[in-house]
């Protein structure tokens, strides 16, 4: 097939949702599979530069990296499919939300930006929902959404975030913006059996914000699939009249 497809995570080449959404494009061009090892939820867009990697090849076209998801994605690009890169770039189908804020911990959505940044349409998906896991609807979703990305032809360093409800109310799906919420601040400090402190971080208080237009509403109060296109130029240009307009001390203008 001249498409080749690229499926990655941040939950582990044996997770049910990444087995979901391989099935779901299969047919939809040549996929190829580059996963971690293990679990790598919250790793961001961590790269391994301090320690050698190991790939183990699970069965044709489907690998495991002892990394995290930017990893997987870099050497699948960069060494395993160097003789033909991939049309498009899919990341998931996550274990739970990446909604507002979560894009910057989660390992899912970096994979597809590592994609995006090496020049590749790219899109995570998410189920924004709790065990017991099912992917029906978002594997269903997953698979036109990349029919479309492939046929409209999704732009190189594109990005989408896709969450899905657990329990979808419909199938419709909203294109957003990302919301704003929170899972509390709380850090829970232990002693351990030696009598030396550790500490859990993650609060268990959800809120959101209901912000019209936004994933969270999408996926809270409406039910509905959620679709938001990312940037990866983050500069904050509302931000750059004001600091051009600032006077430093003993250094020249920044105009």
């Amino acid at each position: 097939m001249s498409i080749r497809i690229l499926v990655s995570n941040d939950d582990g080449a044996q997770a049910p949702g990444l087995q979901a959404l391989v099935e779901a494009v299969s047919d939809l061009g040549e996929v190829w599979v580059v996963a971690p090892e293990s679990e790598q939820s919250a790793s961001s867009h961590s790269l391994s530069l301090h320690r050698p990697l190991r790939i183990r090849k699970l069965k044709p076209n489907f690998f495991a990296v002892d990394g995290t998801p930017a990893d997987c994605v870099h050497l699948a690009v960069n060494h395993l499919m160097k003789d033909k890169k991939p049309s498009l770039v899919l990341s998931g189908i996550n274990h739970g939300p990446n909604l507002a804020d979560d894009i910057f911990y989660s390992g899912t959505v970096a994979a597809a930006r590592e994609g995006a940044l090496l020049g590749f349409p790219a899109i995570a998906f998410s189920l924004a929902a709790r065990s017991p896991w099912d992917f029906a609807a978002g594997a269903k979703f997953a698979r036109s959404l990349a029919q479309a990305a492939l046929h409209m032809k999704l732009p190189g360093r594109a990005l989408l975030n896709v969450n899905i409800p657990g329990q979808p109310k419909d199938l419709g799906y909203e294109i957003t913006q990302l919301g704003r919420h929170s899972y509390g601040s709380e850090v829970v400090e232990k002693t351990d059996p030696r009598g030396r402190r550790y500490y859990w971080i993650g609060g268990s208080d959800y809120d959101f914000e209901p912000i019209e237009g936004s994933d969270c509403m999408a996926i809270h109060t409406h039910q509905r699939i959620s679709v938001t296109p990312l940037r990866l130029d983050l500069t904050g240009v509302d931000h750059l009249p004001m600091l051009r307009s600032w006077q430093l001390e003993g250094f020249a203008g920044g105009a």
